[in-house]
């Protein structure tokens, strides 16, 4: 994946989504039919954010060496790999599901526990498959964008998705039964995440509305990666509803410099 989709990914990603104030004479995306109660959303997650979340990664990254900070990272993407390659099933990709599996059996076991990723070096890359993903794969469309608070950007589709999703995650009460062991590493996993989206945030610095650019970042992103890249040409994020008119080379370049 470049490094464009890669920013895009960890953007998307992002809690502190930001809120400016809405223009009342811009004329609405028809995607976010239910802009004004996602705005509020993600303004109270921006509050929250900043109150907590951003202060307590910084503080972990400041404390935390690099390679400790890696490979918590590892840690937690090896244990994500059974929705991966469950999806990779349900979409019909037997070759990823194949190759995902000796992936997440390479970082499990050489890589003691997933804490190294000797299954990059072997040439086994990552994959990112969601049930999301699945339901687009096989024809769904993604429905109206929908911020969810504390948690951030999604779509309908995407929200369901997340249900089943659950079911494969090791961090259930069925697969961890001390309650301590499971909010500590729940809790390490969303510090850790937070810390890692500390330097893509500055991407965010002088955009006029970040709202409006995580949403089209996110629903970009998300398409990318229903049709595996095949993205046509044309599908390109939308310019900025809230900016200023003003010369359309300009105003085309701006993304593309943040990303």
């Amino acid at each position: 994946m470049n490094r464009i989709v890669s920013v895009s990914i960890a953007l998307a990603t992002l809690c502190a989504a930001g809120c400016a104030s809405q223009n009342p004479n811009t004329k609405r995306d028809p995607r976010d039919p239910w802009e004004r109660v996602n705005r509020v959303s993600s303004n109270v997650t921006d509050k929250v954010d900043r109150a907590v979340l951003k202060p307590t990664a910084k503080a972990y990254r400041a404390v935390t060496p690099n390679f400790v900070e890696t490979g918590v990272s590892n840690f937690f993407e090896n244990i994500s790999y059974p929705r991966v390659f469950v999806n990779d099933l349900l979409q019909a990709k037997f070759n990823s599901a194949m190759h995902d599996t000796g992936r997440f059996l390479l970082n499990t076991t050489i890589g003691v526990g997933g804490l190294f990723d000797p299954a990059t070096s072997a040439g086994l890359q990552k994959n990112d498959e969601d049930f999301g993903q699945t339901m687009g794969k096989w024809g769904m469309p993604s429905g109206p964008y929908f911020f969810i608070p504390l948690m951030g950007p999604s779509t309908v589709r995407d929200t369901f998705g997340r249900l089943p999703d659950q079911f494969t995650s090791p961090l259930r009460s069925r697969y961890i039964d001390n309650s301590s062991v499971r909010y500590g590493l729940l809790g390490l996993n969303l510090i850790n995440s937070r810390a890692q989206l500390l330097d893509a945030e500055k991407a965010l610095d002088g955009v006029f509305d970040r709202y409006a650019l995580l949403r089209n970042v996110y629903l970009q992103q998300r398409e990318y990666k229903v049709r595996d890249g095949n993205v046509p040409e044309d599908n390109s994020l939308e310019e900025f509803p809230d900016e200023p008119e003003g010369d359309a080379a300009t105003k085309d370049a701006t993304p593309k410099k943040k990303l």
